[in-house]
């Protein structure tokens, strides 16, 4: 424990002699966590929408007036015709044009029906879809009101129907960054342990300390051991203030318990800065290195579901991503900030992240190669 002490004393005066490593482990993701959640937003606004209008009658006016103050789309253009219209998609102008045809209103009074035209452009498949969606039901609810507003009460038997009733739970108002916001202080964490970790080793063999440490009487454990707890203390800072940081900015509150939170992060660490310390070893210069980490952490943060759902993927995939410690971390870091989870409810994931650190710190004394 002597040993590990000192150790311990030259790894930490060594990081706080190091300013830039201090600014890359509590600015650079205070930073990004106040500014990352507001960007990654999954809701689709502002879709530019050009309407060619050939009937301009009141009911045309009432669609189009409806449509604009939905909040979801900006009526840029009323051109006079179709191939206008795909103009403007052409010049990245317009994202969906409505065509609504003559007749529109006298066809819609006595007919009951009348077809409009809806052009989407999909090169932005999620945009197109959503936005297509978004129109279909404002047209829907447009056709309703007109519907009541023609037929007489009593006219027609009224027939049976089915009232659908949703409840959000676990996020009622179904606000996105309460789904991102831990998902990404899961990222931050994960790009500064595993990055500086990975360096870690290497610096010291570029440096030429390599050489005193492996003629002294240090242990391979220990050396490891002195490596890795420094990080993983300034990782739980990190995490902290990135906790903070939801529930001052955001008013993310966990609605489960922070010690089942701080145990978690506390073996996922072990286990994250094992992998970088495993790079470490293999690697010969810091870009080397640098370059290892950036290309694992890439895949672990893809195939996380971060971004897209891992129930989306093919077989294959979602066996990686289950393969990865970061996807068991994001998965918890919801279950416990908005479902309220126990320590008993991820007891699964937390034997996944053990065996990962034992895995992954394990290997890595094994394959550092002390010579004396």
């Amino acid at each position: 424990m002597r040993t590990l002490k000192f150790l311990l004393r030259k790894e930490f005066r060594q990081i706080f002699r190091d300013k830039s490593i201090l600014a890359m482990i509590f600015i650079m993701p205070t930073v990004q966590l106040i500014i990352m959640p507001l960007a990654a937003n999954y809701e689709v606004k502002n879709i530019q929408l050009a309407v060619v209008d050939r009937d301009h009658s009141s009911y045309s006016q009432q669609l189009i007036a409806k449509i604009g103050a939905s909040g979801y789309f900006r009526i840029v253009a009323d051109p006079r015709s179709f191939r206008d219209a795909l103009r403007l998609v052409e010049g990245n102008r317009a994202d969906l044009v409505m065509e609504i045809p003559a007749g529109f209103e006298r066809n819609l009074v006595r007919e009951g029906a009348q077809n409009l035209a809806l052009s989407v452009d999909a090169i932005n498949g999620t945009k197109a879809g959503l936005g297509a969606a978004y129109l279909t039901r404002i047209i829907g609810d447009f056709n309703t009101d007109v519907r009541l507003e023609w037929v007489e009460p009593g006219r027609f038997n009224p027939m049976a129907t089915i009232e659908v009733t949703s409840l959000n739970w676990f996020n009622p108002r179904a606000e996105y960054r309460f789904f991102m916001v831990p998902a990404i202080l899961v990222l931050l964490l994960t790009l500064v342990g595993g990055f500086l970790s990975a360096l870690n080793i290497v610096r010291e063999k570029e440096i030429g300390t390599i050489e005193q440490i492996n003629v002294s009487p240090i242990r391979k454990w220990q050396f490891i051991l002195g490596k890795m707890i420094p990080f993983w203390v300034l990782g739980l800072i990190v995490f902290t203030i990135g906790l903070t940081i939801a529930r001052v900015v955001y008013g993310i509150i966990p609605a489960g318990s922070l010690l089942t939170l701080y145990v978690f992060a506390a073996v996922y660490l072990v286990a994250l800065l094992g992998f970088g310390l495993l790079i470490s070893t293999f690697s010969d210069t810091q870009i080397q290195a640098m370059f290892v980490a950036f290309f694992f952490i890439m895949i672990f943060i893809l195939m996380s579901g971060l971004f897209t759902s891992i129930d989306s993927m093919p077989v294959w995939a979602r066996t990686i991503a289950y393969l990865t410690p970061v996807t068991h971390f994001i998965e918890v870091m919801r279950m416990i900030v908005l479902k309220g989870s126990g320590l008993a409810d991820v007891s699964r994931q937390l034997l996944y992240e053990g065996l990962f650190a034992v895995v992954l710190n394990g290997w890595a004394i094994l394959n550092y190669r002390k010579t004396t």
